[in-house]
């Protein structure tokens, strides 16, 4: 019989990498992101600075945000990107743990690889791993009493010491303690939820010192009184109505033209528009509010009105600042003019103010009675270093949070994971088969993160680790890790080192389980690209409707 030709299955613009290549490639294209990011692990860490295509720079050390302005050509290592991002989104904090430690996972997995191992073999162990560790996080948290203000600043500082922002120890500690305790809102069975996206904002204002910055106890806007001159811009305990309809006359949806027969019939329309418009203003001013803000126009002649009965007005304001003003000030948002009542006027307000700072003008709603919203209010040098601070203070803030939402507390420095590490060395011995190497990499993986924090502290990484391994052999001395600006090995309840509980559980379940689908990978097939038709390329690329991180945008969030 002949030799048949080689049967062509794929086509020839197919690439097809399959079985351990594949491996090792993903486990290499998760180290070197991980790599990246390792430095900026602890309170030593390194900053990274990026330069973006349109020659923005971004100086950062927060794991997720220098991830995302990467870009990466291997298709594992943007799926390593895609955790810290789901980290960041879940807990707010952790962004660079979770890659080091899946990248962790996935090196010690290469062993049993080379040796053959079934993936799936590999990724059991690791789960069984997994709910061993988060087992253990149960016996070490303690319970943290949320009203304790020293206990939950210690939390937030050891989240915040290993940023830029940690020389700045308690000012920003403290700014993410009062803003979360402010807009948080109680669901009953002592659950706490805070919406940080909706109902805190942050304000960057360049100049000033970072000491100058603030939580205030109301809103703050860009924005200015329309009419300067004519109107008061310092009311104490306003009275303040907030509109979502503009105060003009309503103009036709479409062209409308209107054939006047006679000359005066002109001065009728005129009239009945400032009619119109006087009727508005009158059923506003029937509640004799000192401020009313609209999120539309107003027009010139409902300004007048409003000024000649002494009130202040502000126009065209975004619908997530006056859904923050409403909920600061206790009044309702208002659709039409006509349904005002009075328990939709707020009078939670104390003071109502417009100051200059720089050369802007901004209005300050605040002393509120009892605000469920704020404005954190940053002043620092430069616009790098606000960004900076900005997104420390989002981390800060998403730690308080979720100590709000589930205050149990472990120890940081590392002694978790080393804690965590040692029980698990333990169990292993108990593991029955084949999986028992795994689990016991598994293990080992764990202790990635002091690793990491010692070579940061730039120490002798194999003697220090040794004596912690020492001090946490049989899972005892819990609290024992490394204080990571000097190095030490201390304990981490008198240094005050911590994490909260739902960032360490996160992380680690993100980690194995991304560790787990990347090790399931045997297969890339890479081209498989419609071939256009030749004289089709001229043709009108389908427009893309969603662009890439179009979802994030302020203004397209649904109130």
């Amino acid at each position: 019989m002949a030799l048949h030709a080689p049967v062509l299955v794929l086509k020839d613009s197919l690439k097809r990498e399959s079985g351990t290549k594949v491996h090792h490639a993903n486990i290499q294209a998760a180290k070197a992101v991980a790599d990246i990011i390792r430095t900026t692990l602890g309170p030593r860490s390194m900053l990274k600075m990026l330069l973006d295509a349109a020659g923005g720079i971004v100086v950062t050390n927060d794991g997720n945000c220098m991830l995302r302005e990467l870009d990466l050509a291997h298709p594992a290592a943007k799926s390593m990107i895609e955790l810290s991002r789901t980290q960041d989104e879940e807990v707010g904090d952790g962004t660079t743990s979770v890659i080091v430690l899946a990248g962790e996972m996935l090196h010690v997995a290469q062993t049993f690889i080379d040796k053959n191992y079934h993936p799936t073999v590999i990724c059991r162990a690791y789960t069984k791993a997994l709910d061993d560790a988060i087992a253990v996080l149960d016996k070490i948290a303690i319970p943290v009493n949320v009203d304790d203000r020293v206990a939950m600043l210690g939390l937030v500082k050891s989240s915040i010491g290993t940023k830029l922002t940690g020389q700045f120890g308690d000012l920003i500690a403290d700014l993410a303690i009062d803003a979360t305790t402010t807009a948080g809102v109680d669901l009953g069975q002592g659950i706490r939820e805070v919406d940080i996206k909706k109902y805190i904002k942050v304000e960057k204002v360049p100049g000033g010192q970072l000491e100058d910055s603030k939580v205030l106890k109301g809103v703050m806007i860009n924005k200015d009184v329309v009419a300067p001159g004519k109107m008061r811009r310092k009311i104490i305990n306003p009275r303040i109505i907030l509109l979502d309809c503009p105060l003009e006359y309503k103009k036709g949806e479409n062209q409308t033209n209107a054939e006047l027969m006679k000359e005066e019939d002109w001065e009728v329309m005129l009239k009945m528009e400032e009619e119109y418009i006087e009727n508005l203003c009158a059923q506003i001013l029937k509640f004799k509010p000192d401020l009313v803000i609209t999120e539309k126009g107003l027009s010139d002649l409902a300004v007048h009105y409003l000024g000649k009965a002494g009130v202040s007005a502000i126009r065209r304001l975004r619908k997530t600042d006056n859904n923050r003003i409403a909920k600061a000030c206790g009044a309702v948002i208002v659709n039409r003019p006509e349904e005002l009542q009075e328990s939709d006027v707020g009078t939670g307000a104390g003071l109502f103010e417009v100051k200059k700072i720089g050369d802007e003008f901004f209005a300050f709603i605040v002393d509120c009675k009892d605000p469920k919203a704020c404005t954190v209010l940053l002043r620092g040098a430069s616009k790098d270093l606000l960004n900076e601070v900005e997104r420390n203070l989002q981390d800060a803030m998403s730690v308080a949070r979720n100590i709000l939402k589930n205050p149990k507390l472990l120890p940081g420095g590392g002694a978790t994971e080393l804690t965590v590490s040692a029980t698990l060395k333990q169990k292993s011995s108990s593991v029955e088969g084949i999986e028992k190497w795994p689990y016991e990499a598994a293990a080992l993986a764990f202790e990635a993160i002091p690793r990491t924090l010692l070579q940061n502290c730039g120490l002798n990484v194999i003697r220090t680790m040794t004596q912690l391994q020492g001090k946490h052999a049989n899972g005892e001395n819990a609290w024992v890790g490394i204080d990571g600006s000097s190095g030490d090995i201390v304990d981490m309840k008198e240094r005050k080192i911590w994490d909260s509980y739902s960032v360490k559980a996160q992380t680690f379940k993100t980690a194995i389980e991304a560790a787990c689908m990347l090790l399931r990978i045997d297969d890339i097939v890479s081209g498989i690209k419609k071939q256009q038709a030749p004289g089709a390329s001229s043709a009108p690329k389908q427009p893309q409707i969603e662009q890439e991180g179009g979802a994030d945008n302020e203004q397209m969030i649904p109130e």
